[in-house]
């Protein structure tokens, strides 16, 4: 890259104006490669090139806290449109005034899980709420939960006896329901007690055959996060990055910045973050993960 600034200096000291952009994009094109190409390195897991089942699920607050949960429902849809991924939702649950109470949505493509399962933990919003007609400051908390697709070859054990499966009409906004049978589809998995929901798709049998697509994955989630926990305490190190912390601050008022606690990343221009450009913070936090992985193997 070097050679190529080198040659544009030396064109514009020669009267060569009319190659400068072309060497420019050159320039452009090659950082843009290599940028790829450190991403790729980084996602190195062994269920990174798949894809993502994301949910969303917002924390106590009511209304607050169920439309700082559909703030992020659409933040995640427009990167993935960014990337160029096919976002697909499974089930949404509207919030009674505003927001969501639940939102779960696959995102396909190249890496997707790679690139999203660094977003899981809890989101931080402060603010102004719009629903406060003392327009008093309100702090929002929503978590974030990503799951790999899981192949069917990929051997995950869930016993039938383990599962309880209720069926009940699928709703929209506003409480019209989306059709006049029980085709939604919720399954318990007993022994964990994780439960999963469907109602997107036009027949119960469709719904339950997602909703096991994403038990499958929350379950093989949590079989891999026990194990690495238990390596972690074998060797010692202390885990600061778990299901539950808060990940990301997102402050609207009394100043405005995006913050991720993790790798300590600011970013001041909020409605670029909130419109999904979000890569810088994947980003980062790869790079983070990257090198906690290089402590535990040393």
């Amino acid at each position: 890259m070097q050679y190529l600034e080198d040659a544009a200096e030396l064109l514009k000291e020669e009267g060569g104006e009319v190659f400068l952009n072309e060497i420019k994009e050159g320039v452009s094109s090659a950082n843009t490669q290599i940028r790829e190409l450190e991403l790729r390195h980084l996602l190195a897991g062994e269920l990174d090139p798949g894809n993502a089942i994301v949910t969303i699920h917002p924390g106590a607050g009511g209304t607050e806290s169920q439309d700082w949960a559909q703030m992020l429902l659409r933040m995640y849809l427009r990167w993935a449109e960014r990337r160029g991924f096919e976002a697909r939702m499974l089930d949404l649950q509207p919030g009674d005034e505003a927001g969501i109470k639940s939102a779960t949505f696959t995102v396909s493509g190249a890496y997707a899980y790679g690139y999203l399962k660094g977003e899981a933990g809890v989101h931080r919003l402060v603010r102004i709420s719009p629903f406060d007609a003392n327009k008093r400051r309100h702090t929002s908390f929503t978590a974030v939960l990503v799951s790999p697709e899981i192949e069917d070859e990929i051997e995950v054990d869930i016993r039938e006896e383990d599962l309880k499966i209720d069926t009940f009409r699928a709703s929209g906004a506003g409480g019209q329901h989306v059709n006049k049978t029980s085709s939604a589809v919720r399954i318990t998995h007993l022994p964990t007690g994780i439960v999963v929901s469907c109602q997107n798709e036009r027949s119960q049998h469709r719904n339950r055959e997602s909703a096991m697509k994403i038990l499958r994955s929350r379950l093989y989630e949590l079989q891999m996060s026990k194990q690495e926990q238990k390596m972690e305490s074998i060797i010692g190190l202390k885990r600061d990055i778990a299901w539950g912390s808060q990940i990301r601050s997102y402050v609207l008022q009394p100043y405005r910045l995006v913050k991720d606690h993790r790798t300590a990343l600011e970013i001041g221009n909020v409605d670029a973050v909130l419109d999904g450009d979000i890569d810088p913070f994947i980003e980062s936090a790869l790079r983070v993960s990257s090198t906690k992985k290089d402590i535990l193997k040393r």
